[in-house]
């Protein structure tokens, strides 16, 4: 939720058409995340004021309105050394609007300007403390507050960096944060910090960087003996291998909550950790903690990128998640590449691998998850269950901490998390760790703050998944879950014929997936009957139950129709009574297991007589089930525990198509956002 993007350049002339238009694209790639206002703050053509243009709508809005501004800006100026600061916003305090919008100001003179991605529990009491100061609020954000306090304490302590004012504010706030500041009073300087909500630098030079690890310097109180403020920080070398300080040298950052907006101008970035004051000032970049804790590196390490911006554009797609659901075929070859060795039948899981003695000891494995990363772990808790022949817990990670659910040091916990930044999943994680489990993180982004915080874990290597509705990563999530339970069951000889009949299922899915996808047109004409109706009920059973709680989450989150997972077996308890000629119904029912295929059947009947027209996902070639069907879609038959993977794909194209057919915006819908970085 919310994005920032920030932008130095020092002694890198860039006109100021081209730091806007930097700064816009930045936003741009962050659109994903979810937001209803945007907003950007640069310098202004007499450099004694910041200009500030915010919008409520798209950022193609903000982009137009930066367009009129031509009286006030001289595009065409060259800057050799320039801050710029953006922001997409997803209201949480006070409505959409241009005063509620970031960057948010510290007064008129737009002394100080911010962006906040998070929340500050706490403004209401800073805002009293404020107010009683003489400042006056003009937004009903909590982000104002910071904008003031930290004008309050420059007033008050004159003498202070621009660093040392951000160290003093971030003190005085409980909550969640990303922030970036920008200051008229320290022109050329950029400084940003986090506390639970993502940020990283990117760092892009002409000479390569002599050291890939950047010193974090320390209050006067945690400084080792010796320790010299004043060292070069990014140390670079030329032909000659000299060593030269960062500031002798054109270099430019960009700050940004995902690497999406940066990949595209350096592959170079350092993930900034929870408190850290990152600040640039003369062209270097310097790390800042107040305190050192027992087990902080003494540095933070640039990470090369892998990711290509062609990764991150729809191609020949209307829309990325359409991109995204026609990538699975992709996507769960790159899940299992380097782990699933076909010829000799075995797995490797590398981020888990010395931890599973201590797993195979544990009481309980617990899942934790929100929304598709839960429904995941439903969809993976029977085969768990049969692998590992231990208690499995499905947990939705808000309920769990509401509970104060009990936790020993002897339970294993998984937290599932696509963007590893989940803010309930990250403080149940928190609080798990706390009582001594072992965490085991299942991520799809390397360097977010799961991946950090989990003692081990497994990347899911779907690739960057822009669409807001979670598609391939799920199907990714699936298979690293299954993938684990074969770890854990490969020295028991009465499951060795089990373990070899999922691998082999495995192996074919990809063509599998293929042939599920072929079905697109029939879908489309079903997506046609059904996007005027106010309500979808989707059944089924098994190891099929969490496709359906994740086919109607998907029809929510996409086309806002009211639609609910039902579980086939408690049709009898309640939702018969929903049954009628006018309710679409769309039920799941697959031959294997044969004892649910005819709980599955009687269900079907028990439709078929109230006068329901279900739409069946079954098996190619089984007439018996379409017979009762008003339309059918046919997928490959699997082996039982994958066959969830190819009954979501239908789901996952129909709510696509309801929504391109409802006029929805597929990529970005209302009042959702890719990444909930709040409770």
């Amino acid at each position: 939720m919310c994005g920032i993007f920030a932008y130095l350049n020092y002694l890198t002339p860039k006109t100021r058409r081209e730091v806007l238009d930097l700064l816009v694209t930045g936003l741009k790639r962050l659109e994903y995340r979810g937001y209803d206002s945007a907003g950007v703050a640069v310098d202004s053509s007499d450099k004694q004021d910041l200009l500030l243009v915010k919008r409520t709508g798209k950022v193609k809005v903000l982009e137009d309105a930066i367009n009129e501004q031509s009286k006030l800006i001289n595009f065409d100026e060259s800057i050799d050394t320039h801050v710029g600061i953006a922001h997409t916003r997803w209201a949480t305090h006070g409505v959409p609007s241009e005063l509620n919008s970031h960057p948010q100001r510290s007064d008129l003179e737009h002394s100080f300007v911010v962006v906040h991605n998070g929340i500050v529990t706490n403004y209401k009491d800073v805002k009293t403390f404020l107010e009683k100061k003489g400042y006056f609020f003009e937004s009903e954000t909590d982000t104002e507050i910071i904008a003031k306090l930290i004008h309050h304490l420059y007033v008050k302590h004159p003498t202070y960096s621009f660093r040392e004012l951000v160290e003093q504010v971030i003190q005085q706030l409980e909550g969640a944060f990303a922030l970036a500041f920008k200051s008229k009073h320290f022109p050329s300087e950029c400084v940003a910090t986090r506390r639970g909500s993502p940020l990283l630098v990117g760092i892009k030079t002409k000479t390569r960087l002599a050291t890939d690890h950047i010193p974090i310097l320390y209050g006067k109180e945690h400084r080792p003996h010796g320790y010299n403020m004043d060292v070069p920080l990014l140390p670079r070398t030329d032909s000659t291998s000299e060593f030269m300080p960062l500031e002798d040298k054109e270099v430019e950052y960009f700050f940004a909550s995902d690497a999406s907006a940066v990949i595209e101008h350096t592959n170079r970035v350092i993930y900034l950790e929870d408190d850290d004051v990152a600040a640039v000032k003369d062209g270097a970049l310097s790390i800042h903690r107040l305190k050192k804790s027992l087990d902080d590196p003494h540095a933070r390490e640039i990470t090369t990128l892998k990711m290509e911006i062609q990764q991150i554009m729809k191609g020949n797609y209307k829309y990325f998640m359409q991109k995204e659901i026609f990538e699975q075929p992709e996507s769960v070859i790159n899940t299992m590449r380097g782990r699933l060795n076909f010829t000799n039948q075995t797995v490797t899981l590398g981020g888990i691998k010395e931890y599973i003695p201590e797993i195979k000891r544990c009481r309980r494995l617990m899942l934790i998850g929100c929304g598709t990363s839960y429904h995941s772990a439903v969809a993976t808790r029977q085969l768990l269950e049969e692998l590992t022949e231990l208690p499995v817990m499905i947990e939705l990670a808000s309920d769990f901490l509401d509970r104060n659910t009990p936790i020993f040091r002897d339970d294993v916990c998984f937290f599932i998390s696509q963007s590893g930044e989940t803010a309930d999943t990250l403080m149940a994680l928190r609080y798990c760790k706390q009582r001594g489990a072992l965490i085991v993180g299942i991520t799809n982004t390397v360097g977010s703050s799961i991946c950090r915080e989990s003692h081990c874990g497994v990347h899911i290597n779907a690739g960057p998944e822009i669409g807001v509705a979670s598609t391939k990563a799920y199907t990714s999530q699936f298979i690293s879950l299954v993938m684990f339970g074969l770890v854990m069951s490969e020295d028991r000889i009465s499951l060795q014929h089990r373990r070899i009949e999922i691998i082999k299922g495995l192996q074919q899915l990809d063509t599998q997936i293929k042939e599920v996808l072929k079905l697109d047109k029939e879908v489309l004409l079903i997506a046609q009957d059904l996007y005027q109706h106010k309500s979808l009920l989707i059944m089924g059973r098994g190891y099929n139950f969490a496709t359906c709680m994740e086919g109607a989450l998907k029809v929510k989150e996409l086309t806002y129709m009211h639609s609910e997972g039902i579980m086939a077996g408690e049709l009898k308890h309640g939702p018969l009574a929903l049954v009628d000629d006018s309710m679409p119904i769309l039920m799941i029912i697959m031959r294997d297991p044969v004892n649910l295929y005819k709980k599955c059947m009687n269900a079907v009947q028990q439709v078929t007589a109230r006068e329901g027209r279900p739409i069946v996902i079954c098996e190619i070639g089984d007439n018996e089930t379409k017979q009762f069907a008003s339309k059918a879609l046919e997928v490959p038959r699997t082996v039982d525990c994958l066959q969830g993977i190819l009954t979501v794909i239908p789901m996952q194209l129909l709510s696509y198509h309801i929504a391109v057919l409802r006029g929805c915006n597929v990529d970005c819908p209302r009042n959702l956002a890719k990444s909930v970085t709040v409770e």
